[in-house]
């Protein structure tokens, strides 16, 4: 008899619990998630993978910045999963223009790119998280609740990139740029010539990028850039 009572109480708990959580479900919006990125075995591969949750719906896909816009005025989704290395419009553009056109935007960057100035700069442009995609499936899926939900996520990796970037020194936009053909392996009166600048200009841009990169000379300097994400060869 005391079995009887113990199993009819465990079924009734398992049918409460079920009723409730499917009740809960039906009530509730899901998250509606726009993914961008320009693989579209990529796309295909977190949108399969993130359909299969009942509390999350993948309604819109874009392989460019450009496109993302587009897809965001259409669908309106509630979080945005960014990649970062886009055709055209870099992710962090896009994701600068998303938050200026929408404040209210939530994005989560998902990228291969762990580079410590990538990273600040995904963070300065608004999102509000971001995540590798080596990442496991459940920690995945714990950034896009915990980001949708409004608070922020940064896996062990991208939170320990950020924390270096903290100590170091910004460069100019100029400097920047100046970096970039450095890297390419210009000169200097190539990068004057390209960037419509003086030579001797050139010359204090690249004094000023050793200086704050802590290094000797310009391979050196492109090493570390290209290591910390300050410029990419794409």
């Amino acid at each position: 008899m005391l079995k009887a009572n113990s199993d009819a109480e465990l079924a009734f708990r398992y049918k409460f619990r079920w009723t409730q959580t499917k009740y809960t479900m039906q009530n509730s919006k899901p998250i509606r998630i726009l993914v961008v990125d320009d693989h579209f075995m990529v796309r295909m591969g977190l949108s399969s993978s993130l359909n299969v949750e009942p509390d999350i719906e993948v309604v819109a896909e874009a392989g460019s910045g450009e496109a993302a816009l587009e897809a965001y005025r259409t669908h309106q989704p509630s979080l945005v999963m960014m990649d970062l290395r886009l055709p055209g419009m870099s992710g962090t553009e896009c994701t600068a223009a998303l938050i200026r056109e929408f404040p209210d935007a939530c994005i989560l960057i998902v990228s291969t790119h762990s580079g410590e100035e990538e990273i600040y700069r995904a963070m300065q442009a608004g999102a509000r998280g971001y995540v590798v995609k080596s990442i496991v499936r459940e920690e995945l899926l714990r950034a896009v609740r915990e980001v949708h939900g409004g608070g922020r996520y940064l896996d062990p990796i991208v939170a320990s990139q950020l924390a270096k970037r903290q100590s170091h020194r910004s460069l100019s936009t100029r400097e920047v740029a100046v970096l970039r053909l450095v890297a390419k392996g210009f000169g200097n009166r190539d990068i004057a010539g390209a960037l419509n600048i003086a030579e001797v200009t050139v010359k204090l841009h690249v004094s000023h990028v050793l200086e704050k990169l802590d290094v000797k000379d310009r391979t050196e300097a492109a090493t570390v850039a290209l290591r910390r994400g300050i410029i990419s060869l794409d």
